[in-house]
């Protein structure tokens, strides 16, 4: 049976751990290194970065990560694939191919592009970037043609695995399955170290002080063992594996360019210590279009948080209510929100834990209504409002905020090119078969636990894991429980209603259980809860990071059996 391909992963955002690419390259034998830099806020960032200078637009970080590590790679024949590229691959190329010369180094630098569409649609007025979702095809291209290094703009995060592996096993664009088994590879992996025990509800089980990074090892058929390097830090367990497969999906079918992943059927089994085989992956044809993410400057935004301390904090949040709104009527801005946070405690030790935090967020499309007109009314009531009256920082003049869309293009549209290391280009075209998405059916479930049980409240959390987290404006809670019993429990309990009264601000909102028995897992999609997006800051966790581990504290009643 031939080796498999090791492929690991050294970043999971821009702003990751600086020295991971180093780490990984050194704890352990590797085939391919991936970085993932981008998402729909860095976009923006990016976005604003390029307009100041039109040569910049990619990450810097990756550039002086390579900068440090690059010989080390080339000795040791690892490859490097990232989308570090951003809104400038052919910039980033230019600049590794400067920096590799600097050392002396003979590299083969290859880049993706073809994504951004900014120039090329009758967007929104005002829309900052526009950029495809591509898939692996390119990055394969350019992997066939002997790169050493390839960095690309917008493409999938799993297209960094699924580039890689069809170029060393020789896929076809039609092996549906192998594919589909190196999507679900590439998006354990894309998170970096969310696949060995961070951010896991169950962290108290592994000591995850400095986690390792995640490595595939894929198989021709696309089967594959997550683990890390012998030696590092935190855990590659069935549990840590499937909260990183549920995180930021959505129902049985995984879409992308170059495949629909059928997540419903991946099955996962522990394969020995810090080591999970995930097998039994289907694919089908992807849907005839891409998905664009497009990004723009939504208004402007400020915001000022009162702090309340002892008693009578509900009269005191009244008051400074009643005077900040009689102060803004004279140019009321478009959106005001008040929350307050009862973070306080009666008969408290230190001042800090006697407090509750009031928190005032304006919005509008003119920075001068929520700039002075806003700070300059806290200031003034100091002296002449509720009794201990201060703020957790001085009121400022506000700042932009963006807004994150999606939207769909025919794939065929979109001038997917790799560009070699000879400096060739070849255009990549779109896949032949497509299928468009359709609802998988609400699959059978498991007989309910049988009634008349004695029951006690309890956490949620006691009984299942959950992670959340955030696509545009929508935000995605996947749950699931660790024993059979758990699940039977949880798939007859855990009901759309249900998931509502537990979290009330989803009241009002969309929101869709998908149910995923082989994981013993569901996962709920709640529309609207993060407004226009992670960028438009709409909520006190703008990226629902957190309502994963809320709806676990979360009480109801349990079996005592399960407890």
């Amino acid at each position: 049976m031939p080796a498999p391909l090791r492929i690991g992963n050294c970043s999971g955002f821009y702003g990751d751990r600086f020295d991971a690419m180093r780490e990984m390259l050194t704890d352990g034998p590797l085939d391919v290194l991936t970085g993932d830099y981008l998402a729909e806020l860095t976009m923006l960032i990016l976005g604003r970065e390029r307009q100041k200078d039109p040569a910049r637009g990619y990450a810097t970080t990756f550039l002086r990560q390579l900068d440090d590590t690059l010989p080390l790679a080339l000795e040791r024949g690892v490859r490097i694939v990232s989308n570090a590229g951003g809104l400038n691959p052919a910039g980033l190329a230019d600049a590794i191919r400067t920096a590799a010369d600097k050392q002396g180094l003979a590299t083969r630098i290859a880049h993706v592009t073809g994504d951004d569409l900014r120039t090329t649609h009758d967007w929104p007025q005002y829309t900052l970037t526009a950029n495809a979702y591509l898939g692996g095809a390119g990055i394969a291209a350019c992997m066939q043609a002997g790169a050493d290094v390839v960095v690309t703009g917008r493409v999938t995060d799993a297209a960094l695995v699924t580039g890689p592996a069809a170029a060393h096993f020789g896929w076809r664009a039609d092996d549906w399955d192998a594919l589909a088994g190196a999507v679900v590879a590439g998006h354990i992996l894309e998170c970096g170290a969310q696949a060995t025990g961070g951010n896991y509800a169950f962290f108290q089980e592994h000591d995850i002080r400095r986690p390792g990074f995640p490595l595939a090892e894929i198989h021709p058929d696309g089967s594959c063992v997550i683990t890390k390097h012998p030696g590092t830090g935190g855990a590659v367990t069935v549990g840590t594996v499937t909260a990183q497969l549920l995180y930021e999906t959505a129902g049985a079918r995984y879409a992308g360019p170059d495949v629909t992943a059928r997540l419903d059927t991946v099955r996962l089994t522990q394969d020995g210590p810090d080591r999970v085989r995930v097998h039994g992956v289907k694919g089908e044809p992807p849907p005839p279009s891409l998905k664009v993410g497009l990004t723009r400057i939504g208004g402007w935004r400020n915001e000022v948080v009162f702090v309340l301390t002892g008693l009578d904090i509900h009269p005191k949040a009244a008051l400074v209510r009643d005077q900040m709104e009689t102060a803004l009527a004279k140019r009321r801005p478009a959106e005001v929100r008040w929350t307050l946070a009862r973070t306080d405690h009666p008969d408290a030790d230190t001042e800090e834990a006697a407090s509750a935090l009031l928190r005032l967020t304006v919005r509008d499309p003119d920075p001068d209504t929520i700039g002075r007109a806003v700070s300059g009314a806290a200031v003034e009531l100091a002296l002449a409002g509720y009794p201990g009256f201060h703020v957790t920082a001085p009121p400022g003049k506000g700042s932009p905020y963006g807004v994150f869309e999606a939207a769909y293009v025919p794939a065929a549209d979109v001038p997917h090119t790799a560009v070699l290391p000879d400096g060739t280009s070849t255009p990549i075209p779109a896949p032949v078969t497509a299928t468009p998405l359709a609802p998988v059916p609400e699959p059978p479930l498991p007989p309910p636990l049988p009634p008349g049980r004695a029951t006690r409240r309890a956490p949620l959390g006691l009984v299942a894991g959950a992670r959340s987290g955030d696509k545009g404006g929508a935000a995605n809670v996947g749950v699931w429980a660790r024993t059979g019993d758990a699940w039977r429990w949880l798939v007859h309990t855990l009901t759309t209603d249900h998931f509502r009264a537990l979290l009330p601000e989803t009241e009002g909102l969309p929101v869709t259980r998908h149910t995923l028995p082989a994981l013993r897992a569901l996962n709920f999609v709640v529309d609207g809860l993060l407004g226009e997006g992670v960028a438009a800051q709409a909520r006190f966790d703008p990226q629902a990071k957190a309502v994963g581990e809320w709806l676990r504290s979360r009480h109801l009643d349990i079996p005592e059996e399960l407890l």
